[in-house]
């Protein structure tokens, strides 16, 4: 067997496994135990604290916005670590940051799930009711699934497809900082009571899988213009 059909079955192997994870998850009810840890009757206490709030949650976005205009500029002016890589692929590894970054809200924009901080349990007027529940209205504002600060970091997981063939170390440094991030951006929403662990969960596979078909799917052009370069 070649090595692309050995990377797809390896990529769909990831995918299918964290799928299954993650639908483990849900049907645990842990969302729930997460969160009252952090939140009460009172709501929750961290929601505004500086560390969560103005470190994680805004300087976060500074560090995602200025990670994504990196890798806009490398499209023009290739990193080092980049040069082996055609243009081609660099503008597709920017392309499938803005998809997934695109995708992510207009998910929410269709989610009826309201975020902890609204459920009654902890101090507001929503009742929980499981993400899959379509159609059914938990009595809040909904549009909290999936979580939109986790694709800041999650969004760039096709750096990892785009740098593995030619930069496999530095493939490798890519994804542990954008898990690393991605992990430290939900952690702090999860504290401020603005996503469950599993909103930000799946906001990670959906970007993963999203990033995977893109990179597979694309493969005939990105071939063609390898062998033109």
């Amino acid at each position: 067997m070649s090595l692309r059909p050995l990377t797809a079955a390896r990529d769909a192997a990831w995918i299918a496994l964290s799928l299954l994870g993650l639908l483990v998850w849900d049907a645990s009810g842990l969302d729930l135990t997460v969160e009252r840890w952090f939140g009460d009757a009172q709501g929750f206490h961290l929601k505004s604290h500086w560390f969560f709030a103005q470190v994680l949650h805004e300087g976060g976005r500074w560090v995602s916005a200025a990670a994504i205009v990196a890798v806009l500029i490398n499209v023009f002016r290739p990193w080092s670590f980049a040069r082996e890589m055609n243009r081609a692929t660099r503008i597709w590894w920017f392309a499938v940051v803005v998809i997934c970054l695109l995708l992510i809200p207009t998910l929410k924009q269709l989610s009826t799930t309201s975020c902890p901080w609204d459920l009654a349990e902890f101090g507001r007027s929503a009742s929980h009711v499981s993400h899959w529940a379509f159609g059914v209205n938990d009595g809040g504002p909904g549009r909290c699934f999936p979580s939109g600060h986790a694709s800041a970091a999650f969004s760039l997981l096709g750096g990892w497809f785009a740098l593995r063939g030619t930069s496999p170390r530095a493939a490798r440094h890519w994804l542990t900082g954008v898990w690393v991030f991605g992990a430290l951006f939900s952690m702090a929403q999860s504290v401020r009571g603005a996503h469950f662990p599993s909103h930000s969960m799946w906001t990670a596979w959906v970007c993963f899988t999203t990033s995977a078909l893109l990179w597979h799917a694309a493969q005939p052009l990105l071939n063609r213009r390898r062998a033109e370069s």
